[in-house]
């Protein structure tokens, strides 16, 4: 048994240089902003580890040269083209290079240039720039007339602690990452205004741009609707819930359709963390919807909602058929009696349980608690593995779906 356990070092940002010994003030930069989370490796190294797919998850990368690095550009250059081809921002740190190669390194494709010596907080204010850019960026397009039509994806958990914002989150960073060359656009929205906890479990702070656009839902614009969006490592379009607790009912079911009819054109796929409770406009987010996730487990709580679950749609002649079941903590196939149980389940309950998602058991928690996606914390997570499938088979079923139209 171990005497101490050290906790895994998770590496944000990876520096690549011929010696970073010629960068001594870089070094102190790097640790005084993300402690030991980062990496530094040679030119060779740091292409095999790109290769490898170990910096696919970076937000940023920063490469180093100097004068003697004039002599032998090709390898960075093809470095900077590998980081940039996988979404990673490249920040180019340079100590007495000519005019000349300054100009071809940014030409291929470098995100900020910073001369070395660093002036002044130059390193932090060129970190903090990039990371506003994709929103920004997001503010940009939103404001573009170009619509997408994209598909409406609301999960609702019948019961407390069935893992329905992990299933979002989750759901949306895979369907933002199924393909690294994509140009799908993914968002994911919190409609829980009063305990959402999605900014959470991507480590994003709350914006008081939405707690704005809420209490002035008639004048919402594509531009206001962009500034209450942040963005996830330049991948996931993000709405927070508001900073504060507020009211479930400050909108109505008309400004939830506006601002899911909004989200909708400038997005392929928008992921909708849903309140637990029924509000005025659950039943505008059913009907725009193309399939609404419903969350449960084996248990009395989940049975009982989702029997009054389905009696209020009844009752209200809204649209079953758009109901996807989701059985999470599934019993495992070892589980000899797990399959005839859920299939009493399931005929009780007069449903079709599709889905069933595995117990990823305490990575899932801890991977919350640390604010990152499985595919960064757990890759390799049973849980992951699953969601990842029902991302792959959305975006197969989208394209078909869109190549039929035309």
């Amino acid at each position: 048994m171990a005497l101490l356990k050290l906790k895994e070092r998770v590496i944000e940002v990876f520096a690549a240089t011929r010696d970073i010994k010629q960068f001594p003030q870089l070094s102190s930069e790097l640790t005084n902003l993300f402690s030991r989370n980062w990496a530094v490796g040679s030119f060779p190294e740091a292409m095999k580890s790109l290769e490898r797919g170990s910096l696919d998850q970076m937000e940023f990368v920063v490469v180093c040269v100097d004068k003697q690095d004039e002599e032998n550009l090709e390898p960075i250059l093809g470095f900077i083209d590998g980081v940039k081809a996988r979404g990673s921002k490249a920040i180019l740190i340079a100590s007495d290079v000519s005019p000349a190669v300054l100009h071809r390194l940014l030409r291929h494709g470098a995100d900020d240039f910073i001369p070395y010596p660093f002036p002044p907080d130059a390193f932090a204010e060129s970190l903090e720039r990039l990371r506003q850019e994709p929103e920004k960026a997001a503010a940009a397009e939103t404001a573009s007339s170009t619509p997408r039509k994209g598909f409406i994806l609301p999960v609702y958990g019948l019961a407390g602690g069935v893992g329905a914002t992990t299933f979002a989150v989750n759901l949306a960073w895979e369907l933002a990452t199924h393909d690294k060359n994509s140009k799908t656009r993914v968002a994911i929205l919190d409609l829980n205004f009063q305990s959402g906890s999605v900014a959470t479990y991507l480590d994003l702070p709350r914006r008081d741009a939405v707690a704005e656009m809420l209490t002035d839902m008639d004048n919402l614009t594509p531009e206001s609707f962009a500034q209450s969006l942040t963005s996830f490592k330049s991948r996931l379009a993000v709405m927070t819930a508001p900073p504060e607790t507020m009211p479930l009912d400050i909108v109505d079911g008309d400004a939830i359709h506006r601002l899911l009819a909004l989200a909708q054109s400038k997005y392929d796929f928008v992921v909708v963390d849903l309140p637990p409770l029924l509000v005025n406009w659950s039943a505008d987010v059913l009907q725009i919807s193309e399939t609404y996730f419903s969350m449960l487990s084996l248990d009395m709580r989940s049975a009982q909602n989702a029997i009054r679950f389905l009696r209020t749609l009844k009752a209200e002649e809204l649209p079953e058929e758009k109901l996807q079941f989701v059985l999470n903590f599934a019993p495992s196939f070892t589980d000899v009696s797990g399959k005839a149980r859920i299939k009493r389940f399931s005929e009780s309950l007069g449903i079709d349980v599709e889905i069933q998602l595995p117990n990823g058991g305490k990575s899932i928690l801890a991977a919350c608690d640390q604010g990152a996606p499985l595919a960064i914390a757990a890759p390799k997570n049973a849980l992951r593995k699953e969601i990842r499938k029902i991302a792959a088979a959305l975006v197969t079923t989208a394209e078909e779906m869109k190549a039929a139209i035309v």
